[in-house]
């Protein structure tokens, strides 16, 4: 795998790595996290979505995992603003940081295609494709 670009500051003050970002993602559960973040409709999906597509692990895996991600700039945050949550809906989405799809895009891994259609095949409870269809909000 070709890293190409080894670090960079990202526009925020913070500085990606692409090495330590490829060994974060290529963990077999964090990368089986990525592939439904990227094969997700909205390209950004919540915990209880990962966590449906994902049954063996649990809510606090998921976290942590997502957090190694955020942590590595593989992942950002989406957060719908306190005025503006559905009770009983998730308020936190998980979406590739720009500087990540750009390092996967040059390295083929993770191509949105596949995994939108990999995605699409799973049989979804009435209550994750409700918040499947939930609008996400933008950075």
């Amino acid at each position: 795998m070709e890293s190409n670009g080894g670090t960079h500051e990202d526009g925020s003050g913070e500085v990606f790595d692409a090495w330590v970002a490829l060994q974060r993602a290529t963990d077999e559960t964090r990368a089986n996290l990525l592939a439904d973040v990227v094969g997700h409709p909205k390209g950004a999906p919540s915990v209880p979505e990962l966590e449906y597509m994902n049954p063996s692990l649990g809510v606090d895996a998921i976290r942590r995992h997502l957090s190694i991600l955020q942590e590595a700039g593989v992942l950002e945050e989406l957060v719908v603003e306190p005025g503006d949550r559905v009770r009983g809906f998730p308020y936190k989405f998980y979406r590739l940081t720009d500087d990540a799809r750009a390092l996967f895009d040059r390295n083929d891994l993770f191509p949105k295609d596949a995994w939108r259609r990999q995605y699409d095949r799973v049989q979804k409870t009435g209550e994750i494709a409700e918040i499947e269809s939930m609008p996400r909000p933008s950075i």
